[in-house]
């Protein structure tokens, strides 16, 4: 039972390893492309994952796969020096959050910002929607 176990934390470390390898590696490659890209200031989360690249997303996962919540700052940095603030607090959450790793959040937003056609008004218009439900429970002012 010990040796099974063993076996299984070996095997899980050598693939924590190389998915940091190559999300270090193919961030490094990328790093000239995606810090020229040119997002708004004022993206959400949505908007911004129309103009970032898949791979992008991808390595962010291995990333966070490999470190475990170690990514968390790592994320933090790398999302912030290429101008990237609305996807940084979203990446250092999932980071924070134990268990989630091997759930690819990044990238599974962005094949639903794409798939499903999703900006940030979306977001907006349900936001909105449930302030204006709450207000409507609220007994008027005195």
């Amino acid at each position: 039972m010990l040796e099974q176990l063993n076996a299984i934390l070996f095997w899980l470390l050598i693939v924590m390893g190389l998915a940091l390898t190559v999300a270090v590696l193919g961030l490094a490659l990328l790093w000239r492309s995606i810090s020229n890209l040119r997002v708004p200031t004022d993206a959400g989360f949505f908007a911004t994952m129309h103009y970032v690249p898949l791979i992008l997303v991808i390595l962010l996962d291995l990333l966070d796969f490999g470190l475990d919540f170690f990514a968390a700052p790592i994320s933090w940095i790398l999302l912030d020096r290429l101008g990237l603030r609305s996807l940084r607090n979203k990446a250092v959450i999932q980071a924070l959050i134990p268990f989630t790793q091997p759930i690819p959040v990044l990238t599974l937003g962005w094949i639903a910002a794409r798939v499903f056609k999703l900006d940030d008004s979306y977001v907006t218009q349900i936001v909105d929607a449930n302030a204006e439900a709450q207000r409507r429970r609220l007994p008027p002012p005195r």
